[in-house]
């Protein structure tokens, strides 16, 4: 873990940063130099798996950095209701499928009778969740991140309002990260007709369960419920599981383990609606190939899992002039910049993969010079960090390409050199 810039770690950080440009060095030489006129040298808004490192990277680098978050703990969507949790449940679920069907006896192993106690079941994924969001928040403290809660939005090219404060700063990032795509003509309740973050917080194992959308969120928590006992079925509007993008022979394999464990699976429909009734959901299917052959599929707990939409809505971004596409995306060139110089994007809110690992990875790269960097199939990597100031190639500390690629080498083991460690 890298620490603060000290006296004694100081001379390091600028022979790393001076490879870039000496301005940069002249950043990490004086912390927390924001005018007085401002309140901040860079503001994040949101603390999701780019945001914190974003800002935690920022503060190490000498930047007087402030992170704006809506929800009450840090760590975003992937640390709270995402791949955190959904993975807790995924991976107990899993040893009480062993148990109970009688893998662990082919072992040897005996354990008598197999209850399910959902409480304490829940109660593991909770407390996994706390670790790591206390987590975050010890790394702000410790890195001296003021972190600001409430809903941010940008009222100027250096100005980040927050109910009725408002932050004057150099440079913001946007890193909001995305929300549940919601289903037209569904309305979702988190009860019987459930989000993914609904189904990881349901208070009972439901008999049936219908999963919209067999996509990669939709088949993990729709195995994880299967395991535990219901009875699942996924329709999906595709002709094979596991979303768009996915290998087709990934995709075959990966069908026939889940109709191993039990889940039914309706490719090639699609959901015309669904009402609440009696006997619990009805839910009215439609074939994509033949729309005369329909039909109506009942359920207990309804898992509506078609996509994620990036949270940029209610940002300002119209009002300040931010480009976005028609999904709201933010527009950003190969350094993360916006439109507008002053802002920054990384994550499910710009044109990119919407993966949580990814909007991370594109940080740690910020501090590493483009000419030390290997070549790779996504370039955008090359973070907004150096402003896009040009290389600094020529002149007498200029770094001969051995030295570059040693300090790639270091940097991708996680050492930087002299006990300096990156922020992953």
């Amino acid at each position: 873990m890298l620490g603060r810039v000290t006296s004694k770690s100081l001379p390091v950080a600028r022979r790393l940063v001076g490879c870039v440009q000496p301005s940069i060095s002249v950043l990490v030489s004086r912390r927390n130099y924001a005018a007085s006129s401002e309140d901040a040298d860079l503001v994040v808004i949101g603390s999701g798996p780019g945001g914190y490192v974003a800002a935690v990277k920022a503060a190490q680098l000498g930047f007087k950095t402030v992170c704006i978050e809506k929800n009450d703990t840090l760590g975003g969507t992937c640390l709270n209701v995402g791949c955190i949790p959904s993975k807790a449940l995924l991976h107990n679920s899993h040893y009480y499928h062993l148990a109970k069907h009688g893998d662990l006896k082919k072992r040897g192993i005996e354990v008598g009778e197999v209850s399910l106690n959902l409480d304490v079941f829940m109660k593991q994924k909770t407390d996994a969740v706390k670790g790591l969001t206390g987590g975050v928040a010890f790394l702000f403290k410790k890195n001296g991140v003021r972190q600001v809660k409430g809903v941010g939005q940008i009222t100027g090219p250096n100005e980040v309002t927050v109910g009725s404060e408002k932050i004057r700063t150099k440079y913001i990032l946007i890193a909001t990260g995305s929300e549940v795509t919601p289903f037209p003509g569904i309305t979702i309740d988190e009860e019987t007709v459930v989000s993914s973050t609904g189904a990881l917080s349901l208070k009972k194992v439901p008999e049936r369960m219908i999963v919209i959308g067999a996509g990669v969120i939709g088949v993990e928590l729709g195995s994880v419920w299967s395991r535990l006992g219901s009875k699942v079925t996924c329709v999906e509007f595709l002709g094979h599981v596991g979303g768009q993008g996915i290998d087709d022979e990934v995709a075959k394999q990966f069908q026939r383990i889940l109709m191993k464990q039990g889940i039914q699976f309706r490719l090639e429909t699609k959901v015309m609606g669904a009402q609440k009734g009696s006997n619990g959901i009805v839910v009215q299917t439609e074939s994509v190939k033949d729309p005369a052959k329909k039909e109506n599929i009942e359920c207990d707990v309804l898992l509506v899992c078609v996509g994620r939409r990036p949270y940029t809505q209610g940002l300002g971004l119209k009002d300040v002039g931010i480009q976005a596409d028609e999904r709201g995306r933010v527009k950003v060139n190969e350094r993360f910049q916006t439109n507008v110089p002053s802002v920054y994007a990384i994550g499910d809110a710009i044109q990119d993969r919407t993966r949580a690992h990814q909007s991370g990875n594109q940080v740690p790269r910020w501090q590493v010079p483009p000419h030390c960097q290997q070549p790779s199939e996504d370039h955008r990597g090359h973070g907004w960090l150096r402003q896009g100031l040009g290389r600094r190639e020529d002149g007498p500390t200029a770094r001969r390409p051995h030295d570059c690629e040693r300090r790639w080498r270091a940097y991708q083991r996680g050492r930087l050199g002299d006990g300096v460690r990156s922020v992953e």
